[in-house]
């Protein structure tokens, strides 16, 4: 007789194992220490703003930091997917990390969604890449914004310097290929490290080569350091940076000595300069009363609602797979690959995406902005 009773209990335990498996399970892994804690910090605060629950279903949230280091990334991604067996990996906050995140997401056939810039994580579209979706706006998107504004601001010659690694190498490539759009010739490319102190030699030989503007093609506080050096050695033309700055820590390193500068943004980065019929006025404005309500008045900014629209993307998404598959199976994380890459007409406060088979982004020009410094702010350029 005690055998049936024990097959009994064993099925009844097994029920409750596969109940609680029936979670949806997201890993996310961020910098949220090193170099890139500034960007990664706003994400991470955005993340708690996210829902528990989505189509019924409890969300489980699994966050690590990687301290800005490719090697840790991938080690988390890999405890995530093989220890965890998440539906959905999230991270990291830099091109590098997330590019070690890609090859873990492909391997194991897990979506992925980084909270980084370069086009590089999802173009071109190959197998690997098919499994990874990006919030944040591809380069090729802001590059253009920047040359136009340059081209009409008389710009004829424009210098690049760059953080070396993914992000600064996607940035260059971007840079070429607008620039060339707008007859703007690139007169020297440089690059420096994310954690150098000093880029005198890059400096004199950009002053050298004597060009009207300077692209600085980095993200986070690091950005600010030849910024600075440009000025302090008495460059007068203009100076562009990229959306990868776009957070209070990079005009608080900066100081003065980056006011005037131009960069495109997404538009929630400018929300009360906005116009009425702008399309993300209503989520940006959302955001901000969420993201302030928890972490304080002025606190809002455009990493923490990077982490937003990933909340309005999966409470799009799940719900479509949910009509496939049960969470933590192969078949659900299939299913949510496709209803990720099958959204339309989806606004955030970013913008409004449409996503294909052939673009893991879906922004367009409604998600940005081209802003300068003025007054340790960000003002919208008319």
């Amino acid at each position: 007789m005690k055998k049936p009773v024990t097959l009994f209990a064993g099925m009844m335990l097994a029920g409750y194992a596969a109940f609680a498996q029936a979670d949806i399970k997201i890993g996310v892994t961020l910098c949220t220490t090193g170099p890139a804690a500034s960007l990664g910090i706003p994400v991470k605060k955005g993340l708690e703003l996210l829902p528990r629950t989505i189509a019924g279903e409890t969300i489980q949230w699994i966050i690590l930091d990687d301290a800005t280091d490719p090697t840790a990334a991938s080690k988390n991604a890999r405890k995530l997917v093989s220890e965890e067996n998440v539906d959905l990996l999230v991270g990291s906050n830099i091109t590098p990390n997330s590019l070690a995140v890609l090859e873990v997401a492909a391997e194991s056939h897990t979506p992925a969604i980084p909270i980084a810039g370069a086009s590089m994580l999802v173009t071109p579209m190959d197998a690997k890449r098919r499994w990874m979706f990006k919030v944040p706006q591809n380069e090729s998107l802001m590059a253009k914004a920047i040359f136009d504004h340059m081209a009409k601001n008389g710009v004829k010659t424009a210098a690049y310097i760059g953080v070396n690694d993914g992000y600064g190498e996607s940035w260059w490539k971007e840079a070429q290929s607008a620039a060339d759009t707008v007859g703007i010739k690139l007169v020297i490319s440089e690059r420096f490290g994310k954690t150098d102190t000093n880029v005198t030699g890059q400096t004199l030989k950009i002053l050298a080569a004597k060009p009207d503007a300077v692209l600085i093609g980095a993200s986070g506080t690091p950005a600010a350091l030849p910024h600075v050096a440009l000025n302090q050695r008495g460059y007068k033309g203009k100076i562009y940076q990229t959306h990868g700055v776009a957070n209070n820590d990079f005009l608080r390193v900066g100081g003065k000595e980056v006011e005037g500068a131009f960069l495109p943004v997404g538009p929630v980065q400018v929300l009360d300069q906005l116009p009425d019929n702008h399309p993300t006025l209503k989520a940006g404005k959302e955001f901000v009363q969420a993201y302030e309500a928890k972490h304080g008045p002025g606190t809002a900014n455009g990493f923490g609602a990077y982490s937003w629209d990933l909340g309005i993307w999966l409470k799009a998404a799940i719900p479509v797979a949910l009509k496939t598959a049960k969470p933590g199976t192969k078949e659900f994380r299939a299913a949510l690959r496709d209803a990720l890459e099958g959204m339309k007409g989806v606004v955030g406060s970013h913008g409004v995406y449409n996503l294909s088979p052939t673009d893991h982004n879906g922004l367009d020009e409604r998600g940005r902005v081209m802003v300068t410094i003025q007054g340790g702010r960000w003002k919208l350029v008319e």
